[in-house]
């Protein structure tokens, strides 16, 4: 595997006031890569994702994206974004499947310019890539959540980044639909060659499809393969998420 930086995060910390959020985070993601990033509700996983994307400025510590530190970045069309499947998303809201993903090219070609046929392919692939091809003009509204997650997932992807970043896009989808899900992912992963990094709370599901788990409470508790991570003790378990843990196992 080509060991290309795609994140390097040395000695990053960041407080909001006087409450240390992240604390001397040294962490690297390589390309091709599936993170999975475990870790408590208050642990730091936003504010990280926020400091990778730009959106935060560490208080310490330096960030380079794609072996470019941070400061100089300009290739942000190279980092595509998930969020948690919005509650507030208007199902009334009147776009089809094919003009969401279609949203995603705007800061690739700006905005009130007319799209090419070259972008017209690319907006049908990434729905195809999604398995939505059968709902591009059906309005999103009318999908089910996990639908409706594909849908954002093919806007990200559509500007063809190299790297995606889901912060619990999960959220509010039912059993079936998540293991689906998961299943994409995966695709995407080993036959796309996208690199991603997931934020979640699954730990069982992400033994079985990450290449690599991190756990994350204000510290870097853990930092490995997901097999090491099975191995990790009760009483290790309950460092990363600050009170006990009962683990139980899960049959994959």
């Amino acid at each position: 595997m080509d060991q290309k930086s795609i994140i390097s995060l040395n000695d990053i910390s960041y407080s909001y006031e006087n409450k240390t959020v992240l604390h001397h985070i040294n962490f690297e993601i390589t390309k091709g890569a599936f993170i999975g990033l475990l870790g408590p509700n208050g642990g730091g996983k936003t504010t990280l994702i926020k400091i990778i994307l730009g959106i935060l400025r560490p208080h310490s510590g330096q960030l380079s994206l794609f072996n470019t530190p941070v400061e100089s970045f300009r290739d942000w069309n190279k980092i595509g974004f998930v969020s948690q499947k919005s509650n507030a998303f208007n199902k009334g809201f009147p776009a089809t499947v094919y003009e969401v993903v279609s949203a995603g090219l705007t800061s690739k070609i700006g905005y009130f310019k007319f799209f090419k046929q070259k972008d017209k392919e690319k907006i049908l692939k990434a729905i195809h890539d999604v398995g939505m091809s059968e709902y591009a003009y059906e309005n999103i509204g009318n999908l089910s959540g996990g639908q409706q997650q594909r849908v954002f997932i093919a806007r990200a992807l559509v500007s063809e980044p190299e790297l995606l970043i889901l912060d619990e896009p999960t959220v509010g989808i039912d059993y079936e639909n998540v293991q689906k899900f998961y299943e994409l992912l995966h695709d995407l992963n080993k036959n796309n060659g996208i690199t991603l990094l997931l934020v979640t709370h699954d730990t069982g599901t992400m033994t079985k499809y990450a290449t690599r788990i991190a756990c994350l409470n204000k510290t870097l508790h853990f930092h490995g393969k997901p097999e090491e991570f099975e191995n990790l003790t009760e009483i290790e378990m309950s460092k990363v998420y600050g009170h006990p843990v009962n683990i139980v196992s899960h049959d994959h």
